[in-house]
């Protein structure tokens, strides 16, 4: 149990599955993946004023420009509270964001 969320941390998300027990959460092949998913999120919420960040190798934290912040369990969760703080539906086929993600991978 974490005691600064109340949240179970042995429940392990798919994404990070290849990880192994006991591994150092800021080190190794899991931490780089991590850190590449991390930063493909980060493209797409940006469109949104959205930021997410590792929390110690164990969940993440999504924060606005406002400075308001979730606590996430899992990439599965991250959405939901993103919309959550953006105050809208996050669409992953808005032409606005393709077009932002085309021009930001230039």
């Amino acid at each position: 149990m974490c005691v600064l969320c109340g949240e179970s941390v042995l429940q392990i998300h798919w994404t990070d599955r290849k990880r192994t027990t006991g591994a150092a959460a800021s080190s190794g092949p899991g931490a780089r993946e991590r850190h590449r998913r991390i930063r493909s999120a980060n493209r797409v919420l940006a469109y949104y004023g959205l930021k997410v960040e590792d929390w110690n190798g164990v969940k993440f934290i999504v924060r606005d420009k406002k400075g308001r912040s979730e606590i996430v369990q899992d990439l599965g969760g991250l959405w939901a509270q993103a919309e959550k703080l953006a105050g809208r539906p996050l669409d992953p086929l808005d032409p606005g964001l393709l077009a932002y993600l085309n021009r930001a991978g230039d």
